[in-house]
């Protein structure tokens, strides 16, 4: 139960993060700005251990590096995708 708790405050902070890093106005719910950082947080953990940096001594910087980064594109992506979905439906 905390293990599921603590992935979506992560997934909170990472997607503020990312929308905070990327330019402009993003209109996107709250839910979606956590899924996208919870998404991030782990395609980010897959990548790190997949180049060996997962788990290092002290803070991993370049995993939350890479975990933010993946929330970064995934907002840049998804957040114009809303926006056209939002505007295109029929009232």
């Amino acid at each position: 139960m905390f293990q599921a708790i603590w992935i979506v405050v992560a997934g909170l902070v990472i997607g503020l993060i990312a929308k905070a890093i990327v330019p402009g106005r993003q209109s996107i719910p709250l839910w979606l700005t956590v899924l996208l950082g919870i998404i991030g947080a782990l395609i980010g953990n897959f990548i790190a251990a997949a180049i060996g940096v997962r788990h290092t001594g002290g803070f991993d910087w370049i995993r939350h590096i890479l975990q933010v980064g993946v929330a970064v594109a995934l907002v840049a992506i998804v957040a114009p995708m809303w926006m056209s979905r939002r505007s295109t439906r029929p009232m």
